[in-house]
């Protein structure tokens, strides 16, 4: 099963990913990346994507669409945007780091990007 055929709110609660896992789920998200946060005196990893637009208009679109799909799944990240572009960072706070339910919003918000729209 892909994971954008799951969904979080079907899970119980996640469990930290280790990094042969975290490398695996990437190979399904090629997009993203692994970022490593060293403050705090703790690491803490969260997978990240900046998406293209051809204005904010259509940035706003995409960040509107992909919130209704966030709140669904009850997994929210972390949104930074700009005029013609969304950065977003996924980790899951509760349990300080990548889970799969990272991964499964990933998907899903990959999935709405190539949507005709969000893709050009």
């Amino acid at each position: 099963m892909h994971l954008y055929e799951q969904h979080c709110y079907n899970e119980n609660k996640p469990q930290l990913l280790n990094d042969k896992q975290i490398k695996q789920y990437l190979k399904q998200i090629p997009e993203w990346d692994l970022l490593i946060d060293h403050s705090e005196n703790k690491d803490i990893n969260s997978i990240s994507r900046t998406f293209k637009f051809k204005d904010y208009q259509q940035t706003l679109l995409f960040i509107n669409t992909i919130a209704a799909l966030i709140h669904k799944e009850n997994h929210h990240p972390d949104i930074k945007f700009g005029y013609n572009h969304c950065l977003i960072n996924y980790s899951t706070h509760s349990a300080g780091g990548v889970t799969v339910f990272d991964f499964i919003c990933a998907a899903h918000i990959d999935k709405v990007a190539a949507q005709p729209g969000f893709n050009e």
